[in-house]
């Protein structure tokens, strides 16, 4: 049923490519696993195209859903999710550009679609211009790139004035749990993004990240799963501990640094 998904948007003239992304694209996935699709379009594909071809093979589908990327998500008939999201490649690419070759950091996920596209199964590429991009960017890992990740990373959670480490302990000390929630969030955000660098890897993505570093990073800080899971006992329970977790954690960061 999905390779006639794919076929069917392959015929449509604005389409110069598909990819399938996430557990898929990998051997890392189940019967239950979503789909991730990409179509890198060259103009939009109409609601009407799209419900002409998903209609046939989906028992439920939101359309136009663009709460990050413009995306389609469902259920096809066998019960199994999915996300299709529409790209301009042009764009696409040069966001990765930005990261891989002029080297800019962000505060979280830096190389994440950097990965998405190096590690996506390419299903169509009529114009060969997807294929080239995957080319493009299959490069070693640039030791500025991980330098000025590693830089930005370590002011945001401890080394500035709006460091995520001290407006924890802050929100932590009015009991403003609902702070202490948003920027915990933001500082494992950071924390993930500096490690991912620091071991010269793309960064996955947000789902699984403890065990996918376990997995991928040879280089980690000690304690590295025992001080996290401080750090998530304490949230809510005993907020007045937070300090000393962050300080654990970023402690064993540095030395890793």
């Amino acid at each position: 049923m999905i390779d006639q998904v794919f076929e069917e948007f392959s015929k449509l003239p604005q389409v110069e490519a598909i990819a399938l992304g996430g557990s898929r694209a990998g051997t890392h996935f189940d019967e239950k696993s979503d789909y991730d699709i990409y179509l890198y379009c060259t103009a939009p594909v109409s609601e009407d195209e799209r419900r002409g071809i998903l209609s046939k093979y989906c028992s439920y589908v939101e359309y136009g859903n663009h709460f990050w990327e413009l995306e389609d998500n469902g259920t096809f008939n066998n019960g199994i999710d999915f996300d299709l999201l529409f790209r301009d490649l042009d764009d696409f690419t040069s966001g990765i550009a930005r990261v891989v070759e002029q080297h800019q950091p962000s505060n979280a996920y830096t190389t994440c679609m950097w990965h998405n596209l190096i590690t996506s199964k390419i299903i169509y590429d009529g114009s060969g211009r997807l294929t080239a991009a995957k080319e493009r960017f299959t490069v070693p890992y640039p030791e500025q790139l991980k330098k000025n990740i590693i830089e930005n990373g370590w002011r945001l959670l401890r080394s500035s004035m709006p460091a995520y480490e001290l407006q924890i302990k802050k929100a932590a000390g009015r009991g403003d749990l609902v702070s202490v929630n948003h920027r915990t969030a933001a500082f494992l955000e950071t924390y993930f993004d500096v490690l991912f660098a620091r071991n010269g890897k793309t960064h996955p993505g947000e789902k699984r990240l403890m065990p996918l570093c376990k997995e991928m990073c040879p280089i980690l800080p000690g304690h590295f799963e025992e001080n996290l899971h401080s750090l998530f006992r304490h949230m809510y329970t005993t907020p007045e501990e937070l300090a000393a977790d962050l300080n654990a954690i970023l402690n064993e960061l540095a030395k890793i640094l």
